[in-house]
């Protein structure tokens, strides 16, 4: 059963910066490649929203709000996968979770993780 990670939260002011990594366990080497990687987060009382993805050929997509701020990437060797997190904002403020689809021996599968608190200081 393929388990998701994450670690690196913490408070920090406006501006500055976290980095969010996934370590992932449990799955097929190739499982891990092909694999589509995304971060989302979840404020209190709120929905949760997709944030940035990141594909097996390493191509990255971002929430709107996030550009230019933050990096997603992965390191296929380590099976890790990463959120930098530049130029922090109160509104930045959630619970972050990593997101995996692959596919299944039947269907494609989606795994979560447990989830790592960001708390940005305005």
């Amino acid at each position: 059963q393929v388990r998701l990670v994450e670690s690196g939260g913490g408070l920090v002011q406006a501006g500055g910066s976290l980095r969010l990594s996934c370590a992932a366990s449990g799955g097929m080497w190739r499982m891990f490649r092909i694999a589509v990687w995304s971060w989302y987060r979840q404020a209190p009382g709120q929905q949760r929203d997709w944030v940035a993805t990141i594909t097996g050929g390493g191509t990255t997509n971002y929430l709107d709000s996030v550009k230019g701020r933050f990096t997603i990437s992965k390191d296929n060797a380590e099976n890790k996968m990463y959120l930098q997190m530049d130029s922090l904002k109160s509104e930045d403020t959630a619970v972050y979770y990593c997101n995996a689809k692959y596919p299944g021996s039947e269907r494609p599968e989606d795994a979560w993780g447990q989830g790592t608190q960001v708390t940005v200081s305005s």
